[in-house]
């Protein structure tokens, strides 16, 4: 098999002309493969092929393409009546609908057409591998592909053995993604492989913090790409891909895993997509994309009181740094010691709510907020106040804060803020994924780098983070909530008691 995808006369069958389907064949054909493209459809690989060559047309007219090469990508591309007429490739890929019986019924054709050394590869995202293969008289050539879209900008392609797929075939499958020009990553047959699943935090997480009142959907966004350096906020990207397509992929993967509490689907996202609030699709999701905004402003905290305010500083992970930084601006910080009578008292919990962390330091609530220090003083900074923190004192806190017209969003009460609980949770689950032997630690990284475009893997980011720190954020998530989703994993809790880095191996 790993002879047969590197032959220089190699022939790809693309099954399904949708949006999956004409990338991958448009790929395939760039890559100097000729490629066969088929569907059901009537007149679906006509559409696509024309789509293609629109898409051509437009890298020409930007100069990062000639014409002739255009027009030979074109020719490479082979429109097939029938799946018989698939008979002399090398590998076939199937991209249609995401129905396990489908695809089996699809393969099982293909079977009666192909060599006996061609290779059958799914781009499924969210069926079993193993389940597809089952299907078929050969299960040891079926393999997984999963393509990201849109695939000709999209460089990850996951590469998935199924429980009885030959290892020379996973090996040709990852040399055949190279050869396209694009980057592989081996992942284990698991529900949501590696990128799906990892990205059970960002969205998940988020819609929990604004379902519980402590931030609206855009201080959450602003928070993740002001302060925590995201592209997208988490809203912003329900909305782009689709609050149908984000549930439906919830609710499978918590049901693959049999209820594990660390993937809960969010009840508020079930309600809106019955409503019909998709996001751009609808034109109305988290925000409004045909006509004014419907979401709230975010809080853009503004300085309130004149400099110099005095404000105290609990001497604790990252109260050093706030003195430092707010001495600095021209705020008289006391760090430590006993509270003045008067004035805002700041604490820099990992985890903890500020009504806990007042509590047990012995402060007022009154005059009590948390500051978020986990990452520094890099954008966007986030105050927290407890219940009964008081107006006045808001307002100086949010005075000192917001030196050098720095915006400051105000949120509620919560145990791990905005950013430390999203932070915590991609890295947890990244290390799940590790725990889970799903994929190698450098692999989890480069696949959520490039599938979900966030600044780091989700290990690398905890090594950054401080992986210590980033036990302590889900540690004290869970001693107030007591809720098994925030339970930190042994693959996390070792690494950090042994002061290694996450991607350390076993």
């Amino acid at each position: 098999m790993a002879l047969e995808l590197s032959r220089p006369d190699l022939v790809v069958a693309i099954l399904g002309a949708g949006t999956m389907g004409r990338g991958i064949a448009q790929v395939c054909a760039q890559a100097g493969l000729t490629t066969l493209l088929f569907d059901s459809r009537d007149g679906a690989v006509k559409d696509a092929i024309a789509l293609i060559e629109k898409g051509l047309e437009g890298q020409v007219s930007k100069g990062r393409m000639t014409a002739s090469a255009r027009q030979a990508v074109l020719d490479r591309l082979k429109p097939i009546r029938a799946v018989d007429e698939a008979k002399g490739a090398g590998i076939a890929i199937e991209a249609i609908v995401e129905d396990l019986r489908a695809k089996r019924e699809l393969f099982r054709e293909l079977e009666k057409h192909l060599a006996p050394d061609a290779v059958l590869a799914t781009n499924t995202s969210s069926l079993s591998v193993t389940a597809i293969a089952a299907g078929c008289a050969r299960p040891e050539r079926v393999g997984g592909l999963h393509f990201f879209n849109p695939p000709p900008l999209m460089r990850l392609v996951e590469v998935i053995g199924g429980l009885r797929s030959d290892p020379t075939m996973v090996e040709a499958l990852v040399g055949f993604v190279k050869r396209i020009n694009k980057h592989p990553i081996v992942a284990a047959d698991t529900p949501g492989f590696v990128v799906n699943h990892a990205g059970r935090a960002y969205g998940p997480e988020a819609l929990r913090i604004v379902a519980q009142g402590i931030a609206s959907p855009r201080e959450v966004d602003l928070l993740m790409k002001e302060a925590a350096g995201f592209r997208m906020g988490p809203f912003e990207l329900l909305d782009l891909v689709g609050g149908d397509v984000t549930h439906a992929v919830m609710v499978s993967i918590f049901e693959q895993y049999f209820g594990e509490p660390m993937y809960q689907p969010s009840a508020q996202m079930a309600v809106r997509v019955a409503g019909g609030l998709l996001g751009r699709k609808s034109k109305q999701g988290f925000y409004n994309y045909d006509g004014p905004p419907t979401t709230s402003p975010p809080t853009n905290a503004v300085q309130t009181q004149p400099l110099p305010i005095s404000v105290w500083i609990a001497e604790e992970d990252g109260g050093r740094e706030l003195a430092g930084w707010l001495n600095a601006a021209g705020v008289k910080a006391q760090l430590g010691g006993k509270p003045a009578a008067e004035g805002p008292c700041f604490v820099t919990p990992l985890g903890e709510d500020a009504s806990n962390a007042a509590v047990r330091l012995g402060l007022d609530p009154a005059r009590t907020l948390a500051v978020d220090m986990l990452g520094g003083f890099a954008g966007r900074r986030t105050l927290m106040k407890t219940p009964l923190t008081k107006a006045e004192i808001i307002g100086e806190a949010v005075a000192a804060l917001s030196a050098g017209n720095v915006p400051v969003t105000v949120i509620n009460d919560s145990p791990g803020f905005v950013v430390q609980r999203l932070l915590a949770m991609i890295v947890n689950i990244g290390t799940h994924i590790a725990e889970l032997r799903i994929a190698a630690p450098s692999d989890i990284d480069t696949a959520v780098e490039l599938g979900l475009n966030y600044p780091k893997g989700p290990l690398a980011l905890g090594d950054a983070l401080g992986v210590a720190r980033v036990l302590a954020v889900l540690d004290g998530m869970h001693a107030v909530t007591l809720d098994p989703k925030y339970r930190a994993t042994p693959w996390l809790r070792r690494r950090a008691r042994l002061g290694v880095s996450l991607r350390t191996l076993d």
